[in-house]
């Protein structure tokens, strides 16, 4: 994800000089010659998996960047450890921003839905990266201060909670749409609701899209990953006494996919890998 939107900001004009593990797609061999390469005062963004992979590079970053440099968490970090990262940045007079990052492997041609949280002034200086990376048109379309460090990837979490219902909404009407054998087009079923529907959305076109490459899921085991989100959002539904009974649900049905043969689960993991690129376990394994 963060190779598409180093893509995405060059073809915007960026200057962008990018670091990976991977030789193949970095500009540089390590984090130190990034900072070097990059003019002060530095924006640098990090997109890497939440948890400790995420706070060891911040955490070697804040020793690296100097006052007046800003950071963004674009990952899909938890929003208690922002607050932590903020507070440590603070005390260098290094800028700290989380950004909620929603587009998956589609954003390099359609851009991302970006949440931010953090102070007006640092989110004002990272607006040129951030309408380069949205899509096109409304900047409220697209693009939400939502508030002060944390906000962003709190925003995110709910996003990916709700997300969890709504693919597992279509997951089971797939699965009794397949079991009835009046349906006797059940690709065409789904396609038919792209327009006009009012259960049309990007979603439902991916759907439409993994049948098309898969018309009965054969390739893809039923076993369905969770990363994070979902988890941390039925927490926080607990935490304020919020009611989230499908968001819940979806979670739950995440971990009874690891047990039992489904094809609603099945469709979970397809449409998983067709939003963001997840991977999925062939089928049999």
């Amino acid at each position: 994800m963060g190779f598409n939107m180093r893509a995405r900001l060059r073809a915007a004009g960026i200057d962008v000089t990018g670091y990976d593990r991977n030789p193949d797609v970095t500009d540089v061999p390590n984090l130190a010659e990034l900072v070097k390469a990059v003019p002060s005062p530095r924006l640098i963004w990090v997109m890497v998996p939440s948890g400790e992979i995420t706070n060891s590079v911040i955490t070697e970053l804040s020793v690296l960047l100097e006052p007046g440099d800003l950071l963004v968490d674009g990952g899909n970090s938890r929003f208690t450890e922002d607050q932590k990262h903020g507070e440590m940045l603070a005390a260098k007079n290094i800028g700290f921003m989380d950004v909620g990052v929603s587009g998956g492997v589609w954003g390099l041609e359609n851009g991302y839905g970006l949440m931010a949280g953090g102070a007006k002034e640092d989110v004002d200086r990272a607006l040129p990266v951030l309408d380069a990376l949205r899509p096109e048109g409304d900047r409220a379309d697209s693009f939400v201060h939502v508030g002060g460090v944390g906000a962003g990837h709190y925003a995110k979490m709910v996003h990916n909670g709700i997300e969890y219902g709504l693919m597992q909404a279509y997951a089971e009407g797939y699965e009794l749409l397949a079991k009835k054998e009046i349906i006797e087009d059940l690709p065409g079923t789904f396609r038919a609701w792209q327009k006009g529907t009012v259960v049309r959305s990007w979603l439902l076109d991916l759907m439409v899209k993994a049948l098309d490459e898969d018309p009965g899921l054969e390739s893809i085991d039923d076993y369905v990953e969770d990363s994070g989100e979902g988890r941390w959002t039925v927490e926080e539904a607990i935490a304020n006494a919020v009611p989230a009974p499908a968001i819940t649900a979806a979670l739950f049905a995440r971990f009874s996919s690891r047990e039992d043969n489904s094809p609603a689960m099945k469709m979970v993991s397809a449409l998983r890998h067709q939003f963001g690129g997840h991977a999925t376990k062939p089928a049999g394994s």
